[in-house]
Parts: C-alpha cells; sequence; structure tokens
C-alpha cells in the first residue's frame, strides 16, 4: 500500500499540540476545542492533522493527554536520542553550544567543528571544538545524525558539502543561502533576517 503524503504544514503544527500538551499534565483529557484555543488552530484542522497518523480520542471525551502526548513524541521522533554536530563555532554558534532545549528534546550536541585555529580543541559548554579536517572520523565515531550550520554564507555551500560527504544526512542551515544538495539530504533553512522581516512587515501593516 503506497504510503499517505504528509503536507508539509501538518509537522509543524504537531510540534505545537505536542509542546501545548506538555503544559497539561493535570489534565487526563483534552478537547481539540480546547486545542484550537490554546494553539489557534482550528479544532477542525487539529482533527484533520491527526487522520493522518491514525485514530486519536474518543467521542464525547477528547484526548487521552498522555497517550496523545506519547503517540506525537513517537511521530515527531522525539521517542529517539540524536547525536547533532555544529559546524562554525562564532557567536551563534556559542550560543546554541550553550542552549539546554536541545538537550531536553533528545537532540545531543556531541561535538563542534570550525577552521579557526584558535579555537580548535577549546571548550564551549562543555562540547570540544574540532578541526574541519577531522570530520569524517568525528561523525563516524560519535554516530552523529545530523549537522547545524552557523557558518557564514559564502562558505556555507563548501562546508555542507563536506558535511554531507561526512555521512550526515540532516542539516539545520542558520546561514542566509539556500544549499544545492542531493535530494536524499533533509535540509531546514533557519534565516533569522527572513524571519525578523516578516515581523517588521506585520507590525507595519497594524
Amino acid at each position: 500500500m503506497e504510503k499517505q503524503k504528509i503536507p508539509t504544514r501538518v509537522v509543524p503544527r504537531l510540534s505545537r499540540y505536542y509542546r501545548i500538551l506538555r503544559e497539561f499534565d493535570d489534565k487526563s483529557w483534552i478537547s481539540s476545542r480546547e486545542l484550537s484555543v490554546e494553539t489557534g488552530f482550528t479544532d477542525t484542522q487539529i482533527r484533520r492533522d491527526f487522520t493522518y497518523f491514525g485514530h486519536f480520542g474518543n467521542r464525547g471525551k477528547g484526548y487521552n493527554v498522555e497517550e496523545l502526548k506519547k503517540s506525537l513524541k513517537k511521530i515527531l521522533g522525539l521517542d529517539k536520542s540524536w547525536n547533532v554536530m555544529l559546524v562554525g563555532a562564532g557567536n551563534l554558534g556559542k550560543a546554541l553550544l550553550g542552549y539546554k532545549g536541545f538537550l531536553e528534546q533528545g537532540f545531543k550536541i556531541v561535538a563542534a567543528f570550525d577552521e579557526d585555529t584558535s579555537k580548535i580543541e577549546k571548550n564551549i559548554a562543555g562540547i570540544t571544538v574540532y578541526s574541519m579536517s577531522k570530520l569524517v572520523d568525528i561523525v563516524k565515531e560519535k554516530q552523529i545524525k545530523m549537522a547545524i550550520l552557523t557558518v557564514p554564507e559564502n562558505v556555507c555551500q563548501e562546508v555542507a558539502e563536506q558535511v554531507v560527504a561526512s555521512g550526515v544526512k540532516a542539516i539545520f542551515n542558520f546561514a542566509p543561502k539556500q544549499l544545492k544538495l542531493p535530494v536524499d539530504v533533509k535540509v531546514r533553512h533557519i534565516d533569522m533576517t527572513v524571519e525578523i522581516e516578516r515581523l517588521s512587515f506585520m507590525v507595519s501593516r497594524q
């Protein structure tokens, strides 16, 4: 049977539902209407999103909070632990290395990389910074599955290609550049400038 295609906009909403449910530990059941109030999505949209992944909830009672939270955690892959590396130990990179929220969700940054010799073998927030020449060996040794790129735009494509060549197939890219990589490599572009511009647009339209 062919796998049902999941619209790309569904996943961010699932993440939102999961975070909301984590705030309702004192409740046994929650309705789609209550989730709607908390998330801003319609209750119809919420029910439709869940149908992509099976049957959830009981008519008249809503959703069992613990069961739904457990199901969403599995769907989002948060029931596993992922080893992650960061490439680019500049100001943004250092801030991300010190962010504890990743580990709470099962994403463990186990290594950092940089070309700046003054940073090599330094320890930042408990994480060692390695030379890019050690990339392949460290990825294999630490079984790294994901990479966060916080490098300058002019070297981002080259660095991304090195990361892919090391065996990593999932990249979070913070540089304002669209990467051209093989189709089997999963990339998420996180351009903070674009997000600020979007916010500026929204405010200016008020």
